[in-house]
């Protein structure tokens, strides 16, 4: 059992359309002990955000002030669409002299990415990419898996992701470990939101999402010169996407090999993180080492802030 620790909901992208994920979520993590503060977030409702632009940025934004105490974990609401709509509204300079160095865990996925990805290029702030209230916590029943691995990952300095997932590749490269939605990182390239990182290690995932849709993702990041600049891939979940007699053949796997081609990097597949109940927790902006073969694949992950 981790000890007590206050977690504070921010709303950056949609609002809740369950509000029993809402209730069950928050149930939960008081019924373990913990403080939640920033629950009126899930309350909010703009057209489909989560509130309106200045209401989602200051979730965040509020995190700057230097009167006011840091919660031990941000966790992020849901995902859905609306991050995007406020990366140039964040203060990057505040929160970079309030979070440096500073033991707090900022964690969601999918859109959450946009934040994450801003947050690092701006101000060097490592997040993770993990559980979010309503689709992880607030599930009709909490994944033991995502649970245990979200405490280790945000308590543990160093950890081992592993997966008995036979592999093409013989991979041992280290690097810089980023990553998270796909979309939400082919739609950053080019703006001052995408951090230029060399020889990393990016893990990837995507919902409700074509194969086809995909690799024309993939060849962004790799002829705007992306995925020359890293070490490997990690490939997660790839849910959602319906095949048609149309393609022919064209399916995930097909789709996995073209880009093996074209992107000249070893390929890892099998992790355990997306839109599925079963979510490791992964610090954006660690250092890894990615391991893999026949026998599976193991990630070890230092360097990230844990919590006190």
């Amino acid at each position: 059992m981790t000890r007590s620790r206050t977690i504070e909901i921010v709303a950056p992208s949609g609002y809740p359309p369950d509000e029993s994920a809402v209730e069950r979520g928050i149930a939960r993590l008081r019924a373990d002990g913990h403080r939640v503060a920033g629950a009126f977030a899930a309350e909010r409702r703009h057209q489909r955000f989560g509130g309106t632009d200045a209401q989602r940025a200051q979730d965040l934004n509020r995190l700057a002030d230097p009167d006011r105490p840091l919660p031990d974990i941000v966790l992020a609401l849901r995902g859905g669409y609306g991050a995007s709509r406020i990366l140039d509204s964040l203060d990057y300079a505040g929160l970079e002299r309030r979070l440096a160095g500073a033991s707090v865990a900022i964690c969601g996925h999918s859109d959450f990415t946009a934040i994450q990805l801003a947050l690092f290029a701006r101000a060097g702030i490592v997040t993770f990419g993990g559980p979010m209230l309503t689709a992880n916590f607030g599930a009709q029943t909490l994944s033991a898996f995502t649970a245990e691995h979200f405490w280790r990952a945000l308590e543990s300095p160093e950890f081992t992701v592993h997966e008995p997932v036979a592999q093409a590749d013989e991979i041992d490269v280290d690097g810089l470990l980023w990553g998270g939605n796909l979309a939400m990182i082919a739609s950053l390239v080019g703006t001052p939101y995408m951090p230029r990182i060399d020889g990393g290690i990016l893990f990837l995932e995507d919902v409700n999402e074509h194969p086809f849709r995909l690799e024309r993702m993939f060849y962004q990041l790799h002829l705007s010169g992306i995925l020359a600049r890293q070490k490997a891939l990690v490939l997660g979940d790839f849910t959602g996407g319906k095949l048609s007699p149309y393609d022919n053949g064209y399916d995930f796997s097909t789709m996995v090999e073209q880009v093996r081609g074209f992107a000249g990097l070893p390929i890892v597949t099998g992790l355990r993180f997306g839109h599925g109940a079963d979510l490791v927790t992964l610090p954006f902006g660690a250092q890894a080492r990615l391991q893999a073969g026949q026998a599976g694949f193991s990630l070890t992950v230092s360097g990230h802030p844990t919590l006190r």
